[in-house]
């Protein structure tokens, strides 16, 4: 019998497209709906393939290209998905480069596209504009993948496995690099690659069982929660009702639990609790600072990471769990019901301790009344964004969050400045929840300028500025344990309310707790562009509550 011969199949045929449109064509087919960016030559082509896309990719563009940065970094972390920013070579890179540090400690998917001098020169120091040397060097300690683009053949591979990047394992932010002239070199581009399918590793089940065999015989299980666990809020919930355990979160796993559960507990009370644990059950976090406060051979750790290197940086664990948080908890869930013990509630134990430390958290008062009527005044599933100052720390420790990814922090960078502009990039990829952004007026005038990108842009962010006059904690610390010897700590300020009001912007003063929440009501009701200026004094000293000593291992 003689084969059919099939027919063959005509290859698609080749579309010819410059590097830049190639570019935005594969942004667009990851479903990127925004680029935060400050335009220069280096990248003209990629902004007017960005100019023929405006229908479907939004450029936003900022006054600074740190802001651009910050912007996809807020926008990263209010929604989880990956977010993109274009600058310069040189300078803008470099400009950007302290929020594409923060992007990498924070394990946010931000893409840089970053621009090159011409494509022969690199490398060669002959002092062309914006010039660096080893500007990929540079690129590479900053994020987790980066890459070059040669030309609109392979512009389109060479997004989709940066985008792709920063969804493996560990999410993180990814750079490509591309030269002044090669973003408008034409060429034929064989096809637009689509999103790639994520491969999570398999679940060890093994370990699993492992893992609810030890916490189901421990008497008292300590869950401590990070970024890598807002996603799995419902199976962080449900197992610490099955093990009545107490879950810890210091910034980024805020909400991850409920705040309103007596079982949600921030760093004074986890600092007690540690001492106490038989077993800790770790999800998607570094484990700092709770490491610091001791592990001993008494101490059973679990770990649950999509990061196969994180589990053993600080202290081996008796179990590692290794992929996304959601899937392998369900698993653990599913066997933990064989193993575990029969547990009395501790609700009634930890609603006590609960009141025990927010009695001795009462030394924060000045704090305290005003995160009171943020949190009245905020809505449920509203973003507070918040700066390193005296209203940050206390925030950390006492600021009740409802929900995932609705408090945000500057992670171990702890960046001084990333306030504002991150919170008009959470504002502007989440319309439809209030942001509130607070400073310092330190950290405010960093990206003050940025008040003419939020009307630029109708971002209707509010933002409060308690101002002190000083870097408040730098100036606590030379008083305290310098003899009062000060410098390079006070600060002179704007009139912030007429600082707004020259951009249009609404400008409120607010002197007292009920006075900001007065004014919290009116802006949020208002949804413009909004600063509030809070004039303080010397505020108390939170850091006997976040520099805990060690309890174990002694």
């Amino acid at each position: 019998m003689s084969k059919t011969k099939r027919p063959k199949q005509a290859k698609p045929a080749k579309i010819e497209m410059s590097t830049g449109q190639a570019t935005v064509a594969t942004l667009i087919a990851h479903g990127l709906e925004t680029v935060y960016a400050l335009p220069g030559v280096h990248n003209d082509h990629l902004f007017d393939a960005l100019h023929a896309a405006s229908d479907r990719l939004r450029v936003v563009h900022s006054r600074h290209e740190q802001s651009a940065a910050y912007m996809a970094l807020g926008a990263a972390l209010a929604t989880g998905k990956p977010q993109a920013y274009a600058v310069v070579p040189g300078p803008g890179l470099l400009n950007s480069g302290a929020a594409l540090l923060t992007a990498y400690g924070m394990n946010a998917p931000v893409l840089a596209l970053i621009g090159q001098i011409p494509a022969a020169a690199i490398g060669k120091d002959q002092g062309h504009l914006h010039e660096i040397r080893d500007q990929a060097g540079i690129i590479a300690r900053l994020v987790d993948h980066a890459a070059y683009i040669n030309g609109p053949a392979e512009a389109s591979a060479k997004v989709a496995k940066a985008i792709r990047s920063m969804a493996l394992g560990r999410p993180g932010p990814a750079a490509l690099e591309c030269a002044i002239d090669v973003w408008g070199q034409r060429g034929k581009v064989a096809a637009i690659v689509p999103p790639m399918p994520a491969r999570p590793p398999k679940i060890d089940d093994d370990k699993v069982r492992a893992a609810a065999k030890l916490l189901g015989k421990a008497k008292r299980v300590l869950i401590v929660a990070g970024g890598g666990a807002q996603d799995a809020s419902a199976e962080v919930t449900l197992l610490s009702g099955m093990l009545q355990a107490p879950v810890l979160a210091y910034r980024r796993g805020r909400g991850v639990l409920d705040g309103r559960s007596p079982f949600s507990v921030t760093l004074p009370l986890g600092h007690e609790l540690w001492a106490e644990a038989d077993a800790v059950l770790a999800v998607g976090t570094r484990l700092n600072p709770a490491t610091a406060w001791g592990v001993d051979k008494n101490l059973a750790v679990v770990r649950v990471d999509a990061d196969r290197e994180e589990p053993a940086r600080n202290h081996k664990p008796r179990v590692a769990l290794i992929g996304d948080a959601a899937p392998i908890l369900r698993a653990l869930i599913d066997r933990l019901a064989k193993y575990n013990a029969r547990r009395l509630s501790r609700g009634d134990e930890m609603r006590q301790r609960q009141i025990k430390w927010r009695q001795r958290l009462g030394k924060l008062a000045p704090q305290l009344a005003f995160l009171k009527v943020i949190r009245d005044e905020l809505p449920e599933d509203g973003i507070y964004v918040d700066e390193v100052t005296q209203m940050g720390f206390a925030a950390r420790l006492a600021y009740p969050v409802y929900k995932p990814r609705t408090f945000l922090s500057p992670g171990f960078q702890d960046n001084l400045g990333w306030g504002y502009a991150t919170a008009l990039g959470a504002q502007h990829a989440r319309p439809d929840v209030p942001v509130l952004s607070i400073n310092g007026d330190g950290g405010f005038m960093y990206t003050a300028n940025e008040l003419a990108t939020a009307m630029r842009h109708r971002i209707p962010l509010v933002a409060v500025v308690f101002a002190d006059g000083a870097f408040g904690n730098v100036r606590r610390i030379q008083e305290e344990h310098y003899g009062n010897r000060l410098i390079a700590c006070d600060l002179a300020n704007p009139d912030f309310v007429k600082f707004a009001e020259s951009f249009g912007a609404a400008g409120r003063r607010a002197r007292t707790p009920d006075e900001l929440a007065v004014a919290l009501r009116q802006s949020f009701a208002a949804r413009e562009p909004t600063l509030i200026e809070v004039p303080v004094g010397p505020m108390p000293s939170p850091w006997e509550f976040i520099h805990m000593p060690r309890v174990r291992g002694r």
